[in-house]
């Protein structure tokens, strides 16, 4: 039955207190690091505190459009938001302006706009529209297939910018599947992927080589728990691999031990896999293929280090993993950024007396490195409000989500708490020195108009949605 409901009285008024919060403090720190003796208005639109008052306004706009909107008009149009966010997504490959070797941007009438901040709200209603469509009732392999089309298309296209930073974001839906029922094992699968990736560049292959025929051989035991055939797939490898290796060694053949590993590999599972079919052990298909499909890993990570990332982010990376000292060069932003934030101590130096900020040592400070002022200039105790802060978003997110009628609401709501886990995460890891530069801001602090209005539109779909959570009993 249909009911009469007062919105205003409805709307979950703590998350719009803390957007508030969020954005104005954030404001306040953009404004310390452009603020100097010259200063005149906070209106002066040729300094980024002025145009970021703008984008504010803008958002605000934004979010009263929003409420002035029915309710259904966001699932009803949840695919044709999402098709429309690929399309900028294609054009902008054509049509936009390089910024950093990426072509991420519009230029517009003075303006720069990145679809791609769009992106994750088209695709964040379109996964809540699939699931929540008739029929999804438990996750099968044709809804995880889906799911991955709608994730991997806007993934792919950001990634052909090239933008490797932003298509990461969106590795932060696998969170939603999950909650909507997608096999944990999956989920420790990608987790365990990426882990490997990490490892691949640090270690040699053939040692990650060795280490998964390892891994793959005590699982097989703890499956089937016969210690015969356990003990028979280990000899049968080694004495395979010994033949090769000492074949190689003498014969001069100046085969790469990597290589020499996998040949053996698969000469053993020929031979393995005739005996298993003879005496019928279970899961030797299953683990070959995960444990092939791992080994894979380490030779797509020479790929995709020299071949998509772009030089200055190989640096990053290195520099990052201890492999390289540049701390005048690509490791200089890290570096100022977290004598900042040291510099900052318990209490902070005041607001607008941060001398690393004042003096701009520390480069897009007011956007990607937006934290360290909040680290120099509030010191810990600043640092540890705004990371509560966020931490009581995320948290109310996820209340909001489960106290909902409609399964459209929910998964909506679990993909903005995944997104802006991802980014929070992130920007502050790449601020401290925990990861890599990859150019992610911090949602509603960092200076950009894409960003905060991508990020308000964002929260405020769910805001509006939650408000109606009566509307039907």
């Amino acid at each position: 039955m249909k009911r009469t409901i007062n919105i205003f009285g409805s709307i979950d008024w703590l998350m719009v207190i803390i957007y508030l919060f969020l954005v104005f403090f954030g404001w306040l720190n953009i404004f310390a690091v452009g603020y100097n003796e010259k200063f005149t208005t906070i209106f002066n639109l040729k300094l980024n505190y002025g145009s970021q008052l703008l984008w504010i306004l803008f958002s605000f706009i934004l979010i009263i459009i929003i409420f002035i909107l029915d309710f259904k008009v966001f699932p009803f149009f949840a695919y044709i938001i999402y098709g429309l966010s690929l399309l900028l997504l294609l054009l902008v490959l054509k049509f936009g302006t390089e910024v950093n070797a990426a072509k991420s941007w519009f230029r517009l009438f003075g303006f720069s706009i990145q679809p791609s901040e769009f992106a994750k709200i088209g695709t964040s209603l379109a996964l809540a529209r699939y699931l929540s469509g008739y029929g999804i009732t438990k996750f099968t392999l044709k809804t995880f297939g889906i799911c991955a089309g709608i994730i991997g298309a806007p993934f792919l296209l950001i990634l052909m910018q090239p933008d490797p930073g932003t298509a990461l974001v969106f590795a932060a839906f696998l969170l939603v599947l999950f909650r909507e029922g997608l096999p944990g094992w999956i989920l420790v699968i990608v987790v365990f992927v990426f882990a490997l990736f990490l490892f691949s560049l640090l270690l040699e292959t053939g040692i990650i080589v060795t280490a998964l025929i390892g891994i793959v051989l005590v699982f097989h035991f703890i499956l089937n728990r016969k210690p015969k055939v356990f003990f028979t797939s280990l000899v049968i490898f080694g004495i395979i691999y010994a033949g090769l290796f000492l074949a190689n060694k003498y014969l001069e053949a100046g085969i790469r031990y990597d290589l020499v590993i996998i040949l053996a590999l698969v000469i053993s599972s020929i031979i393995y896999i005739v005996l298993t079919l003879k005496h019928k052990v279970k899961h030797v298909f299953v683990l070959l293929i995960f444990l092939y499909g791992f080994v894979a890993v380490p030779y797509s990570v020479d790929f995709v280090f020299h071949e998509v990332l772009k030089p200055h982010q190989q640096k990053r990376i290195n520099i990052m993993l201890g492999k390289e000292q540049d701390p005048r060069g690509y490791g200089y932003n890290v570096n100022q950024s977290k004598i900042a934030i040291g510099s900052g101590g318990f209490s902070g130096k005041g607001f607008l007396d941060g001398t690393q900020t004042k003096f701009d040592f520390v480069p897009e400070q007011s956007t990607d490195f937006i934290f360290c002022t909040v680290g120099e200039e509030w010191g810990f105790v600043g640092t540890s409000v705004v990371l509560l802060i966020f931490a009581g978003l995320m948290v109310r997110i996820i209340i909001v989500a489960e106290r909902q009628r409609s399964k459209f609401t929910r998964v909506y709501a679990y993909a903005v708490a995944s997104v802006l886990l991802i980014h929070v995460a992130i920007n502050i890891s790449m601020t401290i020195g925990l990861f890599p530069v990859i150019g992610i801001p911090l949602p509603f602090f960092s200076y950009g108009g894409s960003s905060l209005m991508g990020f308000s539109v964002l929260l405020f779909i769910l805001i509006r949605l939650d408000a109606m959570r009566k509307a039907y009993l």
